[in-house]
């Protein structure tokens, strides 16, 4: 049988082993200076920018003629409901 936090036949095997492990105290990152973390920050920074699938010039014209589309669209029904609320108020308010 078991409950929400898992076998109730079986203790967990983490409370076990965290009383018995010395807590970690930064393994590799720990042991270097400010400017050596701060190497491994921007490589890691390089590398993640590596694995991004750039769009090509025509996918990012397309994209932005999308959003400046949308945007356009998006001002004017703000304009057409903000006016419809001005000319309610000066109807109920004179």
């Amino acid at each position: 049988m078991t409950d929400a936090v898992g076998s109730i036949d079986k203790p967990d095997a983490d409370d076990e082993s965290a009383e018995s492990k010395k807590p970690r105290k930064g393994g590799k990152r720990g042991k270097k200076g400010p400017l050596g973390r701060l190497a491994l920050f921007y490589r890691q920074i390089v590398a993640e920018l590596r694995k991004v699938v750039w769009p090509t010039r025509n996918q990012l014209t397309t994209y932005t003629t999308v959003v400046i589309v949308f945007v356009v669209i998006m001002i004017g029904l703000v304009t057409v409901i903000d006016y419809g609320f001005n000319q309610a108020i000066k109807y109920v308010f004179g």
